[in-house]
């Protein structure tokens, strides 16, 4: 299409949106089935209606999500809620109201310790690659070395200290007495175990062997033990008084708590005490020194290091075959979007729009520069809607999935403020028959859509039934309860239960985009139901595809045939001069006329079910392509 027709077509979609951005042009694949990557069934119990999108304004596109439908790439796809196996119902809540739970907020202060380097990672979350360590901010091998010398003497005071009470017979010398082990107090203890202006640097729990020791070698020689005299707290004070006659610590106090040795700095300057730990100054610069986390929005574009991090991430997390992860599937995936960017442009648009724009985008979450996360999202009129994350494994001890929901959420209420209809953060699907999908409900207060009339019902309402079937017309229990709000766009007048399928988030995707799919199937079959007599008389048709538009030279022969088979020779182009660029539109009451008795037997019901999963309004807006 030329430029001069894609401007004419914005400027008259603008009237009608009142955002801007072309026409939607949707191609229908109808009932798809195949195997579900959540109950996984060998059959392929996954039923779902498809659609692909060549373009699609984002007003159309929030009317589609708000009825069920979601997108992988440029594939459009809803499952058949009451025929599936795995029953999709689309989740959001709105941002303004969301309450974060105490995890939520503890995912948040983890991230804080680690930008701050107070974050010690436990061996069992550190990453394969021993350089990683250092840049994720852990305490690496080198560090611990530097703090080794001061552990050793104090491990050596208390052995000092240990043979004291032996020779004073305070402690019995007829056994062998273990060797003291001082160990460092990982940061985000200190405040939590220290009391007043001191900080806890350093413990020993050298009481609880030493009491174990005497107690065995007591009770073989069968020597009655006298009431606490042996336990851990009063040898712990037997200790703390031999070792003042040991020697002094400068910078350093002794106090012991429930049989704990502890070793404190004189204030709470820990570690850069110069007379605590003369080589310890590089190290508490490097604690003290925060990582700059850096969030970045930018278009849905190819990037070669977010491809790099997405092989990572699905092979490391998802454990994929290699052979998948093909930069051809990442880009159909996350990085080909039918959505019509809309920029603000002029006073009136910056009303409306947020300073990014509307469409589809990834958002980047880079730590000292380096790149630890994307997530994919499309910003519409209503809601950012969460497509997909993936983030560098390296990093799995940060819960960057939880993370960038809660930055996501944020995103939405700060630029609600420019954007007052901008007001929900869709997180996709939620699956409750699958256990790993249930996290979604973990964001409070959240509402699940009603597959049949299109009503959201508060999740907590919704839960029981949910804990009872997999498939529940949830609007039913709005007509009872009375709590449910209805969707702006919901049309009452449907009769049919439909949805959708498999969906994404943070680690849950496994349907990677439409007719491509080697393991999807299209079902020729008619549906189970008879179709309802409908009104498709204003359903906009074009007769043409993507692949045909730019010829000039010839009407392509497949096309040419499609148009012979269904009877429409008048729509043949009469000459190249005609057929130059140009495309064909019909109101499908006026396209019938030229159709014979076969053409329209043929399209009647394509076009009856396609009208009954994307509703009256959108099908008399969106153009149904006939490829």
């Amino acid at each position: 299409m030329s430029s001069k027709k894609v401007k004419s077509a914005n400027d008259a979609s603008s009237s009608r949106d009142g955002l801007g951005g072309g026409e939607s042009v949707i191609a229908d694949h109808g009932r798809r089935r195949s195997t579900c990557g959540y109950c996984k069934s060998p059959a392929r119990s996954s039923i779902s209606h498809g659609l692909s999108a060549e373009t699609l304004t984002v007003s159309d596109y929030q009317a589609l999500i708000d009825r069920g439908w979601r997108r992988s790439g440029c594939y459009l796809y809803k499952h058949e809620m009451d025929k599936t196996c795995c029953p999709s119902y689309t989740i959001r809540l709105k941002a303004s109201d969301f309450v974060p739970s105490k995890e939520q907020q503890r995912v948040s202060r983890r991230l804080e310790r680690f930008l701050d380097g107070k974050l010690d990672v436990q061996p069992k979350e550190q990453t394969e690659h021993t350089g990683a360590s250092s840049s994720l901010g852990t305490t690496t091998s080198e560090e611990k070395c530097k703090v080794e010398p001061v552990m050793e003497d104090l491990s050596k005071m208390i052995d000092q200290a240990v043979q004291l009470c032996i020779q004073s017979g305070e402690l019995p010398s007829n056994m062998q007495i273990p060797k003291a082990s001082v160990k460092k107090v990982i940061c985000d203890k200190r405040k939590k175990l220290s009391k007043g202006p001191e900080q806890l640097l350093y413990t020993s729990n050298v009481a609880f062997p030493i009491a174990a020791a005497i107690k065995r070698t007591l009770t073989s020689d069968k020597v009655e033990i006298e009431g606490n005299k042996l336990s851990p707290e009063t040898i712990s004070e037997m200790l703390l008084s031999a070792m003042s006659k040991v020697g002094e610590t400068a910078g350093i106090s002794i106090k012991v708590s429930k049989g704990h040795i502890n070793f404190l700095s004189a204030s709470k300057a820990s570690l850069s005490e110069k007379d605590v730990v003369p080589n310890e100054t590089l190290h508490a610069k490097k604690d003290s020194r925060k990582l700059k986390l850096e969030m970045r929005l930018k278009r849905s574009s190819f990037d070669p290091e977010e491809h790099e991090l997405y092989k990572r991430y699905q092979l490391k997390v998802h454990n994929d075959n290699p052979s998948h992860v093909v930069e051809s599937s990442y880009r159909r995936f996350l990085v080909y979007s039918p959505l019509i960017y809309v920029q603000p442009s002029g006073h009136d648009d910056e009303q409306v729009v947020p300073p990014c724009g509307f469409g589809s985008f990834h958002q980047q979450y880079r730590v000292d520069g380096r790149l630890v996360a994307v997530g994919v999202v499309d910003i519409l009129p209503k809601c950012l809607s969460s497509v997909y994350l993936f983030w560098d494994p390296d990093y799995a001890f940060l819960s960057l999935g939880k993370y960038s929901a809660i930055q996501e959420i944020n995103w939405v209420r700060e630029n609600q403020a420019r954007c007052p209809s901008l007001e929900y953060y869709y997180l996709g699907y939620y699956i409750h028959s699958c256990s790993k999908m249930r996290y979604k409900a973990a964001y409070r207060p959240s509402e699940l859509l009603c597959p049949l009339r299109f009503k959201w019902v508060p999740f907590e309402v919704a839960r029981p039934l949910l804990d009872k079937k997999r498939y529940v017309i949830l609007s039913d229990i709005k007509e009872s309860q009375n709590q449910c709000s209805l969707v702006p766009h919901a049309s009452e007048t449907l009769a049919t239960s439909e949805h959708e399928d498999m969906e994404q988030g943070e680690t849950n995707d496994d349907f990677m985009g439409g007719s491509d799919d080697e393991d999807e199937e299209m079902d020729e079959s008619e549906s189970e139901d008879a179709y309802i007599e409908s009104d498709i008389d204003n359903i906009v048709i074009g007769l043409y595809g993507s692949q045909y538009r730019y010829k000039v030279k010839e009407t392509p022969f497949r096309f040419r045939s499609l148009l012979k088979l269904i009877g429409c020779h008048q729509c043949l182009p009469l000459s190249n001069s005609h057929a130059d660029n140009k495309t064909k539109r019909w109101i499908w009451k006026d396209l019938r006329k030229m159709l014979n008795p076969v053409g329209r037997k043929q399209l009647e019901p394509m076009l009856q079910s396609y009208r009954k999963v994307v509703g009256d309004e959108l099908s008399e807006r969106m153009v149904y392509e006939i490829r």
